[in-house]
Parts: C-alpha cells; sequence; structure tokens
C-alpha cells in the first residue's frame, strides 16, 4: 500500500499558523521607525520641516483660524539688528517670580514646563502678568544681527483681562555652547524617560522660575510680534534679554532627542520686520543710530 505524502499539507498549516505572527510582527516593526514619516504626519497637526505639507509656509493653509500665520504684519520671529534700534535707559518691567507646582510635558513639537497655581508675574506698565510656561526652541527662533544661537527658551506670560489689548508677554532667552544650563541639568532625568513618548507627563513638584531668570542681564529687546507657533496670534510683547545664556551641547541635544522627528530643529523661519520698532531697554546706550 502506497503511502500518503503529508509534506505539503504540514507546510501550508504551519504557513497558515504563523502568518498572524508575522502580520503583528510588520506592524511593530512599522511603529518602530521602517513607516515612521507617515505615522507623523498622520498626528501632528503643524510640523517644522519645510517643503512638507504641513511645514512653515503653510501654516496659515492648514487651517482658517491659522490665517494670521500667512496674512499676519507683526509676526515672529525676527532678526534683531542694531540698525534702527531706540535705547531707554529706564528698564520697563519687573519680575516677581516665585517657586509652585509644575509639570514637564512632551507636546511632540517641543518640551515645555507648566506652573500650577502662582508662579508670579513679570511686572509691565503697572500690569501683572501672570507666568504660565516655559518651552524651548533648537536652534534659536530670534536672531541677533543676523546670528542664530543654539537654544531658545520662551518664558510666557498671559493676562486674561479683557480690557486689556496685548494679553500675551514672552520673555525670551537666548543659549550658546558653554557649561551646562542649571534648569536643564535638574530636568535631565525627566527629559530622559521621555524621549519618543509625545503626551508623556512628569510632576516636578516645586520648581523656582528664578532658576532661569538668575544670570539675566540688566538689557533686554522689545518689540510688537506674534506667537511663532500656529495660530500666529498677533499683539505679542516680546522681551528678548540681550546676554546670552550658556548650555551644553549634550542638553540641547536631549531636548531634540525627546520630541518627533519633525520638530528636532522646532525654531520657525526669521519673518519680516516690516519697519517695526526694536527698543533696547538699558542702563547704557551701546549702539549709535542709524537709519532703517
Amino acid at each position: 500500500m502506497k503511502k500518503k505524502n503529508y509534506y505539503p499539507i504540514l507546510i501550508i498549516f504551519g504557513f497558515l499558523l504563523y502568518l498572524p505572527l508575522f502580520l503583528n510582527a510588520t506592524s511593530i516593526g512599522q511603529k518602530n521607525g521602517e513607516d515612521h514619516d507617515d505615522e507623523v504626519e498622520d498626528q501632528v497637526e503643524f510640523s517644522y520641516k519645510e517643503g512638507s505639507k504641513k511645514g512653515p509656509s503653510k501654516w496659515g493653509e492648514l487651517h482658517k483660524e491659522w490665517k494670521t500665520c500667512k496674512i499676519g504684519k507683526m509676526q515672529s520671529p525676527i532678526d534683531i539688528s542694531s540698525c534702527g534700534i531706540k535705547k531707554k535707559r529706564k528698564l520697563g518691567h519687573k519680575k516677581l517670580y516665585k517657586p509652585s507646582n509644575s509639570t514637564l510635558r512632551n507636546r511632540g513639537h517641543d518640551i515645555s514646563l507648566h506652573w500650577h497655581g502662582d508662579a508670579g508675574s513679570i511686572l509691565m506698565n503697572g500690569t501683572k502678568y501672570p507666568l504660565l510656561q516655559i518651552h524651548w526652541h533648537s536652534p534659536s527662533e530670534h536672531t541677533i544681527n543676523g546670528r542664530r544661537y543654539a537654544l531658545e527658551l520662551h518664558m510666557v506670560h498671559h493676562n486674561t483681562d479683557e480690557k486689556l489689548e496685548n494679553k500675551i508677554v514672552v520673555n525670551a532667552v537666548l543659549y550658546k555652547f558653554g557649561r551646562p544650563d542649571t534648569l536643564l541639568f535638574i530636568l535631565r532625568r525627566h527629559l530622559l524617560s521621555m524621549v519618543d513618548q509625545e503626551g508623556e507627563e512628569s510632576n516636578l513638584g516645586i520648581i523656582n522660575p528664578s532658576y532661569v531668570t538668575t544670570n539675566y542681564g540688566k538689557s533686554y529687546y522689545k518689540y510688537k510680534g506674534s506667537l511663532t507657533t500656529p495660530p500666529c496670534t498677533e499683539g505679542v510683547t516680546w522681551l528678548v534679554n540681550k546676554k546670552v545664556q550658556p548650555v551644553s551641547k549634550s542638553q540641547v541635544k536631549l531636548l531634540r532627542e525627546a520630541v518627533h522627528d519633525h520638530a528636532v530643529r522646532n525654531a520657525r523661519p526669521l519673518q519680516p520686520r516690516n519697519k517695526r520698532r526694536i527698543h533696547l531697554y538699558s542702563k547704557e546706550c551701546e549702539y549709535p543710530s542709524c537709519q532703517l
């Protein structure tokens, strides 16, 4: 009696048995990077990749609420050139910060630190603007006389009084490579846990905003601009600290590694100045006058 050959049947059965595992492994591979670019595009509302469908030049077309990004005449960031700067000998604001509970967040396009409760405020023209959060951009968004720096921090203040024409004040700090920054040194362990973890939050407990301002100089540039991310709201008062602070290369690298690939360089391109006035608040006049 001739024996039947069961090998083809066993091979087909084995293939059908392991097919779901194969498909699942492929899916995991895509999530871990093989199809990463498409996944990112589907998950975020805007991108910093110039030339992409959601890049900076397209922000104003993505949502009707974002049209200011395209048609606004007072957009940020800008190049702060010494030409045309008006000097002011009297400082125009006062910092009134205090320690408060805080949370560190990976927002996908940046890392931000949010305070809960009263973290103090900045006092300007008799009005207090409470501090809400800080976040980082790398490289810097603003440039000084054409020079771009390694990192820029934004301290965002917001007063909700409807009677105020300008409700937002952003205090910006520029950084160049050098010794480590104190605040980022404190946050290092939390940042390491957030690498590629969009939406991740870490409770920091009490954090003093003065960690940012300890080494501030007494000179700063002031101008009227906008938010540097959609919806690019205008009417923002910018205070750009003139004294550039140090930050280590490893700290900037960690901030970049933590965010999505599309935001590794999360700086909006420079916007036209459009003859806006820039004031330098300092006790010493440093620049000669020149015409715009």
